[in-house]
C-alpha cells in the first residue's frame, strides 16, 4: 500500500504564513516569506493586509 500525503505545492510557490504583531500602539503584519506590512493602528487592518497578501 502507498503512502498519501495530500497534494504538493508546486516548489515556485512558497507557502504563506501570516501573523500579526502589535508593537505599542501600533500592529504589524508578517509572512513567513520575509514580507511585512505596513503599521496599522486597527488591529483589523493589519490582519486583513496579511489576508490580501496570502492570496497573491
Amino acid at each position: 500500500m502507498a503512502q498519501q500525503d495530500g497534494p504538493e505545492l508546486p516548489p515556485n510557490l512558497p507557502e504563506h504564513r501570516t501573523t500579526t504583531m502589535e508593537k505599542g500602539r501600533f500592529c504589524m503584519a508578517h509572512c513567513s516569506c520575509g514580507w511585512r506590512g505596513p503599521a496599522r493602528r486597527a488591529r483589523s487592518q493589519a490582519r486583513t493586509d496579511a489576508e490580501r497578501h496570502a492570496l497573491r
